[in-house]
């Protein structure tokens, strides 16, 4: 009776424990939720085994830790456990190893196996490997029983199977996660499509899915999920000739009807609001894995830009015909006049045929030399001499050339002298002041006054160009500064004389030397203002330290080698960004994927950081507050928005500059220039300062303890060079550049003499330096701070 009572008791433990087991694995598997997946199996696990704590780490292919959750712990252990160095490490083992592994003493166990400093008074443990298929890939633990006894072999099987279990939950979940991680990414890519893309579904033929440009095409509300047939059939369609079409026809229709795929048919949208959209429309039946016809895929091409561009392009060179066949009729007129006069003409004739016909050519050339300069602009090729330019004398300048040219106008020039010097090429600034000046007189009434002023906005130098004419009307601002542009004049039959180059090269040259222009107007007949900024000269550095800026910028010259870590996810602008930078002599760290950004950082150590704003995953400006250390180098974002809020929200969050696509190669490394050379400045404004040694900068002085060290200019340029290059290996045909501008034929012996000398009045021991530190088979380098 004894034994079956025995018995009775056991069968009635198992029940409850084979129902207990069952509960719990449809606890794990009522869920593809990952989070609560991990919460469940580890709580499930404690419940199963009368544990108080509990604890999952699972592991990618790579070995990195992927998934980690402690359930029972108070607040104080859950801290003291994560920060023990060890534990990624200590979980890692228990993983691999082949059987589970059941314990008295977590704490001894950890230590016995090399994971020491585990400050959680941990007792009895047991962990059971997570298995998918024969790979291991992570562990549960429980520890501690409530009841304080000893785990059994019992309770390990039961954490064996309950650990397959919850091996195929967490495969679920994973790959649920990677699902709907992928959905995301294709809507975002979808969304963030510059053409319009909607799915209809063929049994219905309702749209199931709207990008935000068919929205706009289709003039659909923005929280407007989707709309039915009926919504569509209330928009009117038209061919590219004018002739209606019938629903049934649309290439999308067409498509989910017959099952064949329509590419490239033109097709005029017309809106409810009585608006015209021209479209080239591709539509594609998607079908399932048997076959059936499930949706219809179809794309809109918004044809608009491009029959604007083509009628610019028209317009473009009728203006430049114009301009060419004008002095061209000018000259022939005097040639016949000269061929066709029945008596030898008067010097003071000749002299003026002479003079029309230098007036004609001149214009020409010109013209010839612009087409010149935009041709070098779009392909790249164009560029500038930089100085450090006085923006007062370029001003002046410009002025007497353009009022020597005949105008009538006045040129009101603002005081300038406080302002500091630029980084220009004064030829191509007095080009762009001159093109403006032009620009101005030719929309403005003669007599009027043309402004000129500037001021300081941060690293640069910004100045404005003001006029009282006709003003450009607000849908003509975004491409005044394009090739195909006008000019600024709004008048009907009124030429710029700008044959629609002046404003466009004018944006390259300010490009190239790293700045920016653009233009404001109240409207038509309200005068308009241009604006450009050229990156400012550091004045208080510049007086002190010219020669230290000039060979660091022959150092670079000589070997450049900056790090740039381009981060955008469309490969075409990856490839292009790479090998301009590469041509440039730049090292280029590309990346189409965010989760590199911080492993990049660390292990390159990049110089400067060039961010795609608009990602799969996340935004740049996300981005940069999830890695703030990003911000320790310039960072230039790279976006296909010109808008002014996205502009002034990237330099509200730190970063040096924003660049529109498209752009050249040009405009870009004038960018990545400026932005370098800003922070050059900014460090070589401030002493070094390693140990006793302080090299200060600004006031060339060198002292160790506090006590000046004399030095001949030549052993300052050589100190002051390693120092601004602090960490970084100079070789001897570098220093010989720098310091004696020789590298070619110069002697690496005098380098070895010269860095001896330093160090003796430095007291830097040779045998083990401090301040001057030996490149074997190199050169020199100093410490980086």
């Amino acid at each position: 009776m004894v034994e079956i009572d025995r018995l009775r008791a056991e069968n009635e433990m198992l029940r409850a424990r084979l129902l207990g087991m069952t509960d719990a694995i449809l606890r794990i598997s009522a869920d593809l939720d990952l989070d609560k997946v991990l919460q469940e199996v580890t709580d499930s696990a404690r419940t199963l085994t009368g544990a108080r704590y509990a604890a999952i780490a699972t592991f990618d292919e790579a070995g990195e830790l992927q998934d980690w959750l402690a359930s029972g712990l108070s607040d104080h252990d859950r801290d003291k456990l994560l920060s023990f160095g060890a534990g990624v490490e200590l979980s890692k083992h228990l993983s691999q190893q082949r059987d589970s592994v059941r314990d008295t003493d977590l704490v001894a166990y950890a230590d016995a196996a090399g994971f020491s400093g585990l400050e959680v008074p941990i007792g009895a443990f047991v962990s059971a490997q997570i298995r998918v298929g024969d790979v291991q890939v992570g562990t549960i633990c429980i520890a501690e029983k409530h009841d304080d006894s000893e785990f059994t072999a019992e309770d390990e099987e039961i954490l064996e199977i309950f650990a397959s279990q919850a091996a195929s939950a967490l495969n679920n979940a994973h790959r649920y996660s990677d699902e709907q991680q992928g959905k995301a990414d294709l809507e975002a890519l979808v969304n963030t499509s510059p053409v319009g893309v909607f799915v209809v579904d063929a049994p219905t033929g309702d749209v199931s899915l709207v990008n935000a440009e068919a929205r706009r095409l289709l003039s659909l509300d923005a929280d407007q999920d989707g709309f039915s047939a009926a919504s569509l059939r209330r928009l009117s369609f038209t061919r590219m000739d004018g002739s209606d079409i019938a629903y049934e026809d649309l290439p999308f229709e067409r498509a989910r009807r017959e099952g064949e795929t329509v590419r490239a048919e033109g097709l005029v949208i017309v809106r409810p609001d009585g608006s015209e959209a021209a479209t080239l429309v591709n539509a594609t039946p998607i079908r399932s894995g048997d076959g059936e016809l499930r949706t219809v895929m179809a794309i809109f091409q918004d044809m608009s830009p491009l029959e604007d561009l083509e009628r610019m392009r028209a317009e473009f060179l009728a203006m430049v015909s114009h301009e060419l066949r004008a002095p061209l009729t000018s000259i022939k007129g005097v040639a016949a006049t000269m061929r066709g006069m029945l008596v030898p003409p008067d010097p003071a004739e000749v002299r003026q045929f002479f003079s029309i016909v230098e007036e004609q050519a001149d214009h020409m050339r010109d013209l010839i030399s612009d087409l010149q300069d935009m041709t070098r602009i779009e392909a790249g090729t164009f560029s500038v001499k930089l100085d450090p330019v006085g923006v007062d004398a370029v001003v002046e300048h410009a002025k007497s050339a353009f009022l020597s040219g005949g105008y009538r106008h006045s040129v009101d020039v603002e005081s300038m002298s406080s302002l500091p010097r630029v980084w220009g090429d004064r030829q191509r600034l007095m080009q762009v002041l001159l093109n403006l000046f032009t620009n101005a007189a030719a929309s403005s009434h003669d007599w009027s006054t043309i402004g000129v002023s500037a001021s300081l906005e941060d690293n640069y130098v910004a100045v404005t160009v003001t006029d009282e004419g006709a003003g450009i009307a607000p849908e003509r601002l975004p491409q005044l500064f394009t090739k195909f542009s006008q000019g600024m004049s709004s008048e009907p039959g009124r030429s710029d004389g700008g044959y629609g180059l002046r404003l466009a090269i004018c944006r390259g040259i300010v490009e190239a030397h790293g700045g920016r222009i653009w233009a404001l107007s109240a409207g038509d007949g309200r005068g308009a203002q241009i604006t450009f900024t050229i990156p400012a000269v550091d004045a208080a550095a510049n007086e002190t330290a010219s020669s230290e800026r000039r060979g660091v910028d022959s150092l670079r010259a000589a070997s450049r080698a900056e790090r740039i870590l381009v981060l955008d996810d469309d490969p075409q602008a990856l490839r292009f960004i790479r090998t301009t930078l590469s041509r440039a002599g730049y090292a280029a760290i590309a990346t189409s994927d965010p989760g590199e950004v911080e492993h990049l950082l660390d292990a390159e150590m990049p110089h400067l950081v060039l961010l795609d704003l608009v990602l799969p995953s996340a935004d740049g400006f996300e981005l940069i507050r999830r890695i703030p250390k990003i911000l320790e180098v310039p960072v230039i974002f790279v976006s296909g928005r010109s808008d002014e809020k996205q502009i002034g929200k990237a330099f509200e969050l730190g970063a040096s500059d924003y660049i529109v696509k498209p752009f050249s190669p040009t405009e870009l490394l004038a960018r990545i220039n400026a932005a370098l050379r800003r922070r050059e400045q900014t460090q070589h404004a401030e002493t070094y300062r390693l140990g006793d040694l302080a090299v200060d900068y600004l006031s060339r002085t060198v002292t160790v303890a506090g006590q000046a060290v004399k030095l001949t200019p030549t052993e300052y340029k050589l100190l002051s060079g390693l120092c601004i290059n602090a960490g970084r290996a100079l070789s001897y045909e570098q220093l010989l550049d720098l310091v004696w501008g020789d590298a070619e034929g110069g002697d690496a012996q005098r380098v070895r003499t010269f860095i001896k000398d330093l160090r003796a009045k430095l007291g830097d021991d040779a045998r083990n330096p401090t301040y001057i530190l030996t490149v074997p088979n190199v050169g020199y380098r100093a410490p980086a701070l």
